[in-house]
């Protein structure tokens, strides 16, 4: 892993952010590739996807939409600890997501003078659960909990359909999706199946969505940025990535154990430590090396940790460690130092925080309560991860009686004037010109 030494300096916030390492991922290289896709989906439907399918995942599926008997059957087939797990997690999720719906307020500015503030669901979502180097039931739950907390009515879900199982949707993805009363389920994956959300599929019985969410490749990725304009998105999201704030006090073995844990995900996952000394950073590095070789996935950890996006970057002061996270901007930030609240009081940056020894990325991931679809490659800095509120719409309801208009009337008159749109102001007098 390489190092990153910014020790002797303080480098402004635009000299940080071109510092910070990053994979070498370009979504507009997949743009076109992507739009011929969506563009396939939209002129073809069902055929397309069937042809996408045979193409990238190497299986023509006996059909797209998932039969409800065969969702039944998965869920039925779940290994007992599976189900066991997996109900526990959307125990905690369904908590944690209920917390981050709103209540509605109710504003009132004078006599007959009202404003609502009201968060609106919208009725219908996609979801959409990746199917490449790993299988997510996790990502079933993190997609479909926040949605339905939030009142979300339609859920539909896609996920690719597998070789290894027939062209079925892998059958723990589908057992998860009917535990949670999921019943529209589509074998299909990447760009095509992120079109077909967005603009709908009627030989499938597929409506268009409001939103879709859940984490991909780069096509997926590059699919969410087309399609905006005809359907909302969560986030672009890339590589996973994980940072690390450690002092000398932390263990240098849990250390390690978390990089090793983020960089199995992929071969372009990030894997940063920051910290103050150089003696832990070596101790982290040589536990790093162990249990790189260690793991069952040693190849993509080493290709991971090696990478440019993974680095040991020295500072001189937990203040200066700060700045530099806030820069990259981590999807996964751990604290681990003996004064956590003074680095968490400085940290702005960061799709979910974990602090503590006890507190690892891999928790997050499955069972703290919190949820594990956020936002990768530095969006934290202006994107939140997948919560309630994403599928969530803010609307403000105006109540005015007639008194109460009458009083803001030469408010209304004296802008519409300035502002050479005098219809505007006409639009209220007109409410009291009569005789």
């Amino acid at each position: 892993m390489r190092t990153i030494d910014l020790r002797g300096t303080r480098p402004s916030t635009t000299e940080l952010l071109a510092l910070v390492p990053r994979a070498a991922t370009d979504v507009s290289a997949a743009l076109e590739p992507a739009r011929a896709l969506i563009d396939a989906v939209r002129e073809h439907g069902e055929s397309a996807l069937l042809d996408q399918a045979e193409r990238f995942d190497r299986v023509r599926p006996a059909s797209v939409r998932v039969p409800a008997d065969e969702l039944e059957a998965a869920r039925d087939a779940l290994a007992p600890e599976i189900r066991d797990a997996a109900l526990r997690t959307i125990e905690r999720v369904r908590a944690a997501s209920a917390a981050q719906v709103p209540a509605p307020e109710r504003t009132v500015l004078g006599d007959g003078a009202v404003v609502e503030q009201r968060w609106q669901p919208v009725a219908r979502v996609g979801l959409y659960v990746p199917g490449g180097k790993a299988v997510y039931p996790s990502s079933v739950v993190m997609n479909v909990v926040p949605a339905q907390a939030a009142g979300v009515r339609s859920i539909a879900l896609a996920s690719p359909p597998q070789a290894e199982f027939g062209g079925r949707v892998h059958p723990t993805i589908a057992g998860v999706a009917a535990l949670l009363g999921i019943t529209e389920v589509y074998a299909m994956g990447g760009a095509g199946a992120i079109g077909a959300f967005a603009h709908g599929v009627p030989g499938l019985g597929l409506e268009p969505v409001q939103r879709v969410t859940g984490p991909g490749n780069v096509f997926v990725a590059a699919a969410k940025r087309l399609v905006q304009g005809v359907t909302g998105i969560d986030a672009e999201a890339g590589p996973t990535d994980i940072l690390v704030i450690a002092d000398d006090a932390a263990d240098a073995d849990f250390v390690a154990a978390d990089l090793v844990s983020q960089a199995e995900h992929d071969e372009l996952a990030a894997s940063v430590l920051v910290t103050d000394s150089a003696e832990f950073a070596a101790r982290v590095v040589a536990r790093l090396e162990a249990r790189a070789e260690a793991t069952k996935h040693r190849e993509r950890v080493r290709q991971a940790i090696d990478g440019v996006q993974s680095a040991v970057v020295l500072v001189d002061d937990l203040e200066q460690a700060c700045d530099f996270a806030n820069a990259f901007g981590a999807e996964h930030l751990e604290i681990q130092v003996r004064d956590v609240e003074a680095v968490l009081a400085r940290i702005e940056n960061a799709g979910a925080i974990f602090v503590g020894p006890y507190s690892p990325v891999s928790l997050g991931d499955y069972a703290a309560g919190s949820n594990h679809v956020l936002p990768t490659g530095g969006q934290s800095r202006y994107a939140a991860g997948l919560s309630a509120a994403t599928f969530l719409r803010p609307q403000q309801v105006v109540r005015y009686d007639e008194q109460a208009l009458r009083e803001v009337a030469p408010v209304i008159a004296a802008l519409s004037a300035e502002e050479d749109l005098p219809a505007h102001g006409e639009a209220v007098t007109a409410r009291f010109d009569r005789a």
